[in-house]
């Protein structure tokens, strides 16, 4: 963990100011004028494939932007089983439930190797109630996720499972402004879009056996944009 205090947030080693992502990020429109404000220090962490970032009934402390990276929101059925609810890439903003409620709703786990800046809650709280801009935009994010999560209804949880998995390659191309995206293990990619392990991996197989998607490496998924669209839409 490489931790980041005021002087290295606008100069050093975090760089806050000339952040590649920053023009995406919570603190977009911040000012340098408002870091004088920011007591506590920033953490920027870098966690491999598999770590956990908070767990569910955690103390809910701190909000997360995701730098670079894939992470999977996940809740835990009572037969142990697991649903991932949602997944978070670049520029979101995870643990936004730390603004109203005292403890982690999921459980926050990095899909891909992932670096995140971790943002303190009671900073964040305070700096919104002087900075409208910074308000705003907490309500932007609000209103992303819910969007977020009614898509995550209506599109990945519903249809066919040729439908799901193709609406998931789509949306991971999406993000990615490509015809590439990084996958994960099939056991992850069922407890998405609610399907078994051996249904998940059935379909990805058809799929590359008729050529709507190839795999140059392992996980990493060469799609056929235009024709996937077309197995949704007919």
């Amino acid at each position: 963990m490489k931790r980041v205090g005021l002087h290295e947030a606008w100069s050093g080693t975090a760089d806050c100011r000339n952040c590649v992502i920053r023009g995406s990020v919570l603190f977009s429109g911040l000012k340098e004028d408002d870091f004088e404000k920011f007591h506590r220090p920033i953490d920027q962490s870098v966690f491999p494939a598999g770590s956990v970032i908070y767990s569910t009934g955690d103390p809910a402390t701190s909000l997360f932007t995701i730098r670079n990276g894939l992470v999977k929101l996940t809740q835990y059925l009572p037969d142990g089983t697991q649903r991932i609810v949602r997944l978070m890439g670049k520029t979101d903003l995870i643990g936004l439930e730390a603004l109203i409620e005292s403890e982690y709703p999921h459980t926050a786990i990095t899909l891909h190797h992932t670096e995140i800046c971790r943002l303190p809650v009671d900073f964040i709280r305070l700096l919104s109630q002087s900075n409208t801009q910074l308000f705003h935009e907490l309500m932007a994010r609000w209103h992303r996720a819910l969007s977020n999560a009614d898509r995550w209804i209506t599109e990945f949880s519903t249809g066919s499972a040729r439908d799901r998995v193709v609406r998931l390659l789509l949306w991971l191309t999406e993000r990615d402004d490509g015809e590439r995206c990084d996958l994960f293990s099939r056991e992850d990619l069922g407890a998405v879009l609610g399907l078994t392990t051996e249904t998940a991996s059935r379909t990805m197989a058809e799929l590359k056996r008729q050529g709507f998607i190839s795999e140059p490496r392992t996980n990493h998924f060469l799609c056929d944009i235009p024709n996937l669209r077309r197995l949704i839409d007919a």
